[in-house]
């Protein structure tokens, strides 16, 4: 007989502590959920814990203006729904309804964990994968539960950004996949569905964008700065193209760009750019080192 799968989740488990694992905890924390973080060492999960902790007092004074006691209650009463551990042994991982993967963003790392949990986890376990590049079928290529896997791609910042895409695996059961859509809509994001493609939706048409942004610099058929002010400008965009390379990280764009040009040979929209691969050869990753394509030094 077959464990059916929970229609409410209650305990959810994030592997990965850095921006996304952590702002994906504030957002169910916040709403109600039993989370538990899993980090690489407890000062990383502090200091995650910490940034959390401001998010949720930025909310809390918002939502109780002139009331210090109901702001205090507020963050206090999310923070006792979360806790940290450094190892999976400590997580109770029998226990989760929910596992999220949201560690670094390399295959063999993602296919090593789903194997050390693959045998831990209860039959009815959803568990889902935040990545932003690889196709889920190659994360969860030696995974023994793929009907019950799936796709969760959270956007940065977690608790400002309205959109979730839910991607369904080739096996991803209904059961699990509207679950999945319920959860995002219950941590208050807006789920999009998709199915199991290269880049799911946005990032398959952003990141042509920004490379063909990118050429039309290197052409010379005008500068950066123009680029970008045109598109805010003529398009409503809140940042021009540059402008949200450096954001995203020209080494996290770079490093997406070669994995597609690799995969998909003869697509020219994939083709890596000069100036992006020199920038990043020489350690300016866009605004997290200072400089990108833009400078930010005060």
């Amino acid at each position: 007989m077959v464990a059916e799968i929970p229609s409410e989740i209650q305990n959810v488990v994030i592997f990965g502590s850095g921006l996304m694992g952590s702002g994906i905890a504030q957002i169910a924390i916040e709403n109600g959920y039993s989370v538990t973080l899993i980090g690489r060492s407890m000062d990383k999960l502090h200091q995650s814990k910490t940034k959390l902790s401001n998010g949720l007092t930025r909310i809390a004074k918002k939502r109780f203006v002139n009331d210090a006691e109901a702001q205090n209650d507020f963050v206090d009463s999310c923070l006792d729904n979360l806790k940290l551990c450094t190892s999976s042994d400590e997580a109770n991982l029998e226990d989760a309804d929910l596992i999220i993967e949201a560690i670094v963003e390399n295959l063999k790392v993602k296919q090593k964990l789903l194997a050390e949990i693959e045998n831990v986890i209860s039959e009815t376990c959803i568990v889902a994968t935040n990545t932003s590049s690889f196709l889920l079928q190659d994360v969860a290529s030696k995974f023994q539960h793929k009907s019950r896997f799936a796709g969760l791609h959270f956007f940065n910042p977690v608790p400002a950004m309205k959109l979730v895409e839910v991607i369904k695996g080739q096996e991803t059961t209904d059961k699990v996949y509207e679950t999945l859509l319920d959860f995002c809509r219950k941590v208050g994001k807006s789920p999009v569905r998709c199915r199991d493609t290269h880049g799911f939706i946005v990032n398959r048409l952003l990141i042509p964008y920004l490379l063909e942004s990118v050429r039309m610099y290197e052409r010379g058929d005008a500068s950066k700065e123009d680029i970008d002010t045109a598109m805010k400008l003529g398009t409503g965009h809140p940042m021009g193209p540059f402008e949200l390379i450096d954001f995203i990280g020209l080494d996290t764009l770079k490093f997406v760009t070669d994995g597609w040009h690799q995969r998909f040979p003869e697509d020219a929209r994939f083709e890596p750019c000069k100036t992006m691969d020199e920038l990043v050869k020489d350690g300016k990753m866009g605004r997290k080192t200072g400089e990108g394509y833009h400078s930010y030094f005060a």
